[in-house]
């Protein structure tokens, strides 16, 4: 059973569930800890969430047992670790695999492989993902180890804290060095995965910086401060600039079997080990040969 403590250092007397709240503990995990095999304990003493904590208590946290991801098959092939802690997995997801099973391969996505790598090293079963990519984006994907760390990371994509920047490379040149784009993304209703801007859709919001360019193609450095599905892509699209190689956006593009986007940088905060984690990731062989024609 995992257990995380910590200290009271405030004066005003509070309800413990509050203080497990400002520690980011949600309020489905703190009902899997009540109902589901966990444990709150107040100076060693079993309590109620409702419990009033006072100055210097130490408060522990048990979290229940998890049980595996049924349907998910495990799939032992290997996986490119970029970072790993008690809380996190940091892995470096190549081209042509997907995030999450798919109608065509339910075997063998990227969570196929992290629940295989989790029970190779005598983990936790339990997959919990953070972040994805879609299937034909490279880079980096961060996985939470339990449903504690999972809930921090969650807290910290909806405050903007947990950053993610990518290389992509786009159609056309740019007169600026300094874009962000604000534009609101919908389902497609012809489609059942293409996007598109409606006024109806999310606030969607995407940053980028213009590194390097010809009169044809230039590559940008991208910030996403949401996380819409295809966002970068149907963002630069609908301004003019494409993904090269995206087939779904630019299907007239063939300067990469795929589009041209790498995740290689995520921040964030892992505050039960007062660590700030930041992990980068190489461009993969074909956008770097692309990038270096430009």
């Amino acid at each position: 059973m995992i257990k995380f403590s910590f200290r009271y250092k405030g004066y005003d007397q509070k309800r413990l569930r509050n203080f497990l709240f400002s520690k980011l503990i949600s309020k489905s995990l703190l009902k899997q800890i009540k109902f589901h095999g966990g444990r709150l304990m107040v100076n060693r003493e079993p309590q109620f969430p409702s419990y009033f904590i006072h100055h210097n208590d130490l408060i522990s946290v048990y979290l229940p047992k998890e049980n595996p991801n049924r349907n998910l098959i495990a799939s032992h092939q290997s996986i490119n670790v970029i970072f790993e802690n008690n809380n996190f997995l940091v892995v470096n997801k190549p081209p042509y695999l997907h995030s999450m099973p798919s109608a065509q391969d339910d075997n063998d996505s990227l969570i196929n492989r992290v629940k295989g790598y989790l029970i190779d090293h005598h983990l936790s079963c339990k997959t919990h993902i953070v972040t994805r990519l879609d299937g034909d984006t490279s880079g980096i994907v961060i996985f939470a180890k339990h449903h504690y760390a999972h809930s921090i990371l969650d807290y910290e994509l909806k405050h903007h804290q947990l950053k993610k920047y990518y290389i992509a490379v786009v159609c056309g040149h740019f007169s600026s060095n300094h874009y962000e784009i604000d534009l609101p993304i919908e389902r497609d209703q012809n489609s059942y995965i293409k996007r598109k801007i409606d006024s109806n859709g999310k606030f969607s919001k995407t940053e980028f910086w213009v590194l390097r360019q010809n009169l044809s193609m230039a590559v940008i450095k991208v910030c996403l401060h949401t996380g819409r599905t295809h966002q970068i892509r149907v963002h630069l699209s609908a301004i003019g600039h494409p993904l090269v190689g995206d087939w779904l956006y630019n299907p007239s593009d063939k300067h990469l079997r795929r589009q041209g986007l790498h995740c290689f940088e995520v921040k964030f905060n892992d505050p039960l080990t007062n660590q700030f984690i930041q992990c980068h990731s190489n461009l993969p062989f074909d956008i770097q040969c692309l990038i270096n024609k430009i």
